[in-house]
């Protein structure tokens, strides 16, 4: 569960300065796996914030780096909250602090009032079995009641030296914190084959993708040349189920604008990065999603469906598509994004988990996101400002 992560390096200083979106780049490109929050591109789809890559540097050496997006405080713009989602990519099997105390030196030198970040290491893993017995279990309310099937130690030594540092965990007892989720569903991928994956899910999804099948159910990459400018009529359709999804299932949808830019930011930078899939039932859209990859790691990353219908599972079929798709491009995961770690039934968030878990595959937490005050009275003005309007 480690990142590929940073080059490992020497007991020198290290070093934190600015590098081009090149040299982010081509650093993102030397590792296994980087989420696709800590790509340069990722900082041209957040436009409402400015952006910058940072370099961590042993002598000459680049062996680190990660995208910085600076959030203003209302009314105080001088101030920004320094934001490295799921990053950054630095070794993070060793003495943090001598990646993070520069990190913390430069950004309160360039106007940050506090840094938040996301370790990408995880710290506790369930199985599907495991998930399963507990939400048959009326006795257990929590994911977090059972036991894990694994720890990771190195995860639970960087969350502890971080508490210790002074940094302030940002997850609350629901999962979803103010930024990105810490309990996520996966699938590993590595050393598996497709039979190996049906296998691994439960009857009910393996029934629903041989009914897609045998409905007709027909996945299609958007793009019939694969260009952002062919792309257009497809994610408009994508864009228009995925509005009639979010009435449905009660959430506030992106706008078509969103999804433009971030396709057209993310293909620039490679054109594997992002792909659209749309199922269609008899040249009814029933079902469409959206892939990201980087590297060895694949993300469901945006999904909608019809209302209408559903008894073809279009959905089960984008989403094995997709499946097959990362394993065959060499994924070493397939990343069903967040979770809540709840599996108590009355709860309304418990739908999500047992929709993934029927997928095999495991629930894990990570790290989670920490704050980091620079400047704690301009901090604790933002956290009262945040707490008022809901974060």
């Amino acid at each position: 569960m480690h990142p590929s992560g940073a080059v490992a390096a020497g007991m020198r200083r290290l070093s934190v300065e600015p590098i081009s979106s090149a040299a982010h780049l081509a650093f993102v490109r030397a590792q296994r796996s980087v989420s696709f929050l800590q790509t340069p591109a990722w900082g041209s789809v957040k436009t409402e914030w400015r952006s910058e890559s940072l370099g961590w540097y042993d002598g000459c050496q680049l062996v680190g780096a990660g995208l910085v997006l600076h959030r203003p405080v209302p009314r105080l713009d001088r101030w920004t909250l320094a934001y490295l989602p799921e990053g950054p990519v630095i070794d993070w099997t060793g003495d943090i602090d001598r990646w993070l105390d520069p990190l913390a030196a430069y950004l309160k030198a360039h106007g940050a009032f506090a840094i938040r970040l996301g370790p990408p290491m995880c710290t506790d893993l369930w199985g599907a079995a495991q998930v399963k017995e507990g939400l048959a279990d009326p006795g257990v309310r929590r994911l977090t009641d059972l036991p894990a099937a694994w720890a990771d130690p190195v995860g639970t030594r960087v969350t502890d030296r971080l508490r210790d540092a002074g940094w302030l965990p940002q997850h609350p007892e629901d999962g979803f914190g103010v930024g990105h989720p810490q309990f996520k569903y996966e699938i590993p991928l590595a050393g598996r084959t497709e039979d190996d994956l049906l296998k691994g899910m439960n009857q009910l999804w393996r029934r629903n993708i041989k009914k897609a099948h045998k409905a007709g159910v027909e996945v299609r990459v958007g793009g019939a040349a694969g260009t952002a400018d062919s792309l257009g009529p497809d994610l408009k359709a994508f864009h228009d189920l995925y509005v009639h999804t979010a009435r449905r299932d009660r959430f506030t949808p992106r706008p078509l604008r969103y999804f433009e830019t971030m396709f057209a930011a993310l293909r620039a930078e490679d054109p594997d990065r992002i792909t659209l899939y749309l199922a269609h039932h008899e040249g009814d859209l029933v079902a469409a999603a959206i892939l990201v990859r980087v590297g060895a790691h694949a993300w469901y990353s945006y999904g909608a469906s019809s209302t209408e219908k559903r008894e073809v599972r279009g959905s089960n079929a984008c989403q094995w598509a997709m499946i097959r798709d990362a394993l065959a491009a060499g994924c070493d995961v397939y990343d069903l994004r967040g979770i809540t770690p709840t599996l108590d039934a009355d709860d309304p968030h418990v739908g999500l988990v047992q929709f993934k878990v029927g997928t095999g595959g495991q629930a894990v937490r990570y790290a989670g996101e920490w704050d980091l005050p620079l400047r704690p009275l301009i901090y604790r003005a933002f956290d009262l400002y945040m707490s008022r309007r809901g974060r």
